[in-house]
C-alpha cells in the first residue's frame, strides 16, 4: 500500500486532474492496493505453515495409516507391481492371504492376465486349488477368461480338473475359447477323465449333504436350525440346485417359509441361482411365490434367468386360477348353505296344515308329470303300431304285384 506522506505529496496533483484522469489514478491505487494486500496475506501463510512444520518436528511421530497385509497384496498384484509383490513374498508374506469374497491374489491374477505375478504365487508356494466363496479356483478363473497360457500353467502345477463351483461348473464348462478349451479338454483325456468321472465329481457336493441330512434326522437336529446369515439346508439345497437334499429335506418337514438375514424363503434362493427344477418341486410343495424379502423383493423380482422367469409366471398364473376357482367354489357352498339354513327356518316356521297342503300340491304336480309321460309312451307305442301296419300292407301288394 502506498505510504502516508506519499499519499498527501499527491494531493496538489489530484485536484488538478480532470474527472478521468482521477478516475484512472484511483484505479490504478486501488490495483496496487489490492497486490500488497495479496502478497502481505502470502507472507502471513507461510509464516504459519513454517510455525506448524516446527511444532509437528517438536512433537511425537506422526499417525499413519496401515492396511493389513491382504489387502496390501491384492492392491500390488492387481496394480501388476513385479517388485512390490516380490518384497511382499520375500519379506514372508503368505501368498494364499484372500479378501472377504475368498479371493487370493493367484484368483486375481488369473482373471487379469499378470503371467509373471502367478509365477512369484506359484514359486511362493500359492495354493493353485485356492477356492472362492464361490468355489471358483484359479483355473476357473484363467479358463473362463481364456487365457490359454495361464491354464498350461495351472494345469502344470496341478490344478484340479475336476474341481466343481458353487454353480455346479467345472473349468471346461466356462471356457468359451476353442483353443483354451482344446487343451484342457486334451489334458482331461490324458488323466483318464470320463463322463461318468465327470458325473461323480459334480455329484461329490450333493451326495455329501444328503449324508450330512440322513445323519441329522437320526439325531434328531432340527433340520430348519439357521446357518451362515441365517439360511437354512433347505435355501442352501436350493440354491446349488441340490434335488436329492431338497426332496430329503422336505420329506422331513423342512419350513419353505423360513427366512435367510435378507427375508429370502428356499423359493427366492432357488430362482435368484435359476435352479429351475427346485423352483418346480418348491411350488409343487406350496412354496409361496408371493413371498416378500426385507426388500419386498419376490422371488420372481430376484430371478434373472428368462427360463426359470417364464416358469415362475407360468405357475404362477395357474396357482391364482387354482385360487380363484377354490374362492369360487367356496363362497357357492356358502351361498349354498345359506340357502338351505333359511329353508329349513321357514319350514320349521310353516304350520302342521300349511305343511300338509304343500305336501298335496306336490304329490298332485307329481301325478299329472306322471300322467302326461304315460299319455306321451302310449300315444309313441300308437304310432310305432300304425307303422308296421303301413309296413306290412306295402309288402303284401308288391309280393301281389310280382
Amino acid at each position: 500500500m502506498a505510504e502516508h506522506l506519499e499519499l498527501l505529496a499527491e494531493m496538489s496533483a489530484v485536484g488538478r486532474m480532470g474527472t478521468q484522469e482521477r478516475l484512472k489514478h484511483a484505479q490504478k491505487r486501488r490495483t496496487q492496493q489490492l497486490k500488497k494486500w495479496a502478497q502481505f496475506e502470502k507472507e502471513i501463510q507461510s509464516k504459519k505453515a513454517k510455525g506448524e512444520k516446527r511444532r509437528k518436528k517438536g512433537s511425537s511421530k506422526e499417525k499413519q495409516v496401515v492396511f493389513p497385509e491382504n489387502v496390501r497384496l491384492l492392491e500390488a498384484a492387481c496394480r501388476n507391481d513385479v517388485e512390490e509383490v516380490r518384497q511382499f513374498l520375500q519379506s514372508g508374506l503368505d501368498p494364499n492371504l484372500y479378501n472377504e469374497d475368498g479371493l487370493t491374489a493367484l484368483h486375481q491374477c488369473c482373471i487379469d492376465d499378470y503371467e509373471d505375478i502367478v509365477l512369484l504365487l506359484l514359486e511362493a508356494g500359492a495354493d493353485v486349488n485356492a477356492c472362492d466363496s464361490e468355489l471358483w479356483t484359479p483355473l476357473h478363473a484363467a479358463a473362463t477368461c481364456g487365457h490359454l497360457h495361464l491354464v498350461e500353467l495351472l494345469i502344470a502345477k496341478g490344478a484340479n480338473l475336476l474341481a466343481v463351483n458353487s454353480d455346479g461348473n467345472m473349468p471346461y464348462d466356462l471356457c468359451e475359447d476353442d483353443a483354451t478349451l482344446d487343451y484342457i479338454e486334451t489334458a482331461m483325456a490324458e488323466q483318464g477323465i470320463t463322463q461318468e468321472t465327470i458325473e461323480e465329481a459334480r455329484s461329490t457336493v450333493e451326495r455329501a449333504m444328503v449324508n450330512d441330512i440322513r445323519r441329522l434326522v437320526k439325531e434328531g437336529v432340527d433340520l430348519n436350525t439357521p446357518l451362515d446369515h441365517s439360511a437354512t439346508l433347505l435355501h442352501i439345497a436350493s440354491a446349488n440346485g441340490y434335488l436329492e437334499a431338497a426332496e430329503l429335506l422336505l420329506e422331513h418337514k423342512a419350513s419353505m417359509s423360513a427366512k435367510d438375514n435378507d427375508g429370502w424363503q428356499p423359493l427366492h434362493a432357488a430362482a435368484c441361482w435359476g435352479q429351475i427344477q427346485l423352483v418346480e418341486l418348491l411350488v409343487a410343495h406350496g412354496a409361496d411365490l408371493n413371498g416378500k424379502s426385507v426388500l419386498d423383493e419376490t422371488p420372481l423380482d430376484v430371478c434373472a434367468d428368462e427360463e426359470v422367469r417364464a416358469k415362475l409366471m407360468e405357475l404362477k398364473q395357474k396357482h391364482d386360477a387354482i385360487m380363484k376357482s377354490h374362492d369360487k367354489h367356496k363362497s357357492l357352498l356358502q351361498r349354498r348353505t345359506s340357502s338351505a339354513g333359511s329353508r329349513g327356518k321357514v319350514v320349521r316356521r310353516v304350520s302342521v296344515t300349511e305343511r300338509t297342503n304343500l305336501y298335496r300340491k306336490e304329490h298332485e304336480k307329481e301325478a299329472i308329470v306322471w300322467q302326461r309321460q304315460q299319455q306321451q309312451e302310449s300315444e309313441a307305442e300308437d304310432e310305432d303300431r300304425q307303422t308296421d301296419a303301413e309296413l306290412q300292407l306295402r309288402v303284401s301288394v308288391s309280393w301281389s304285384g310280382s
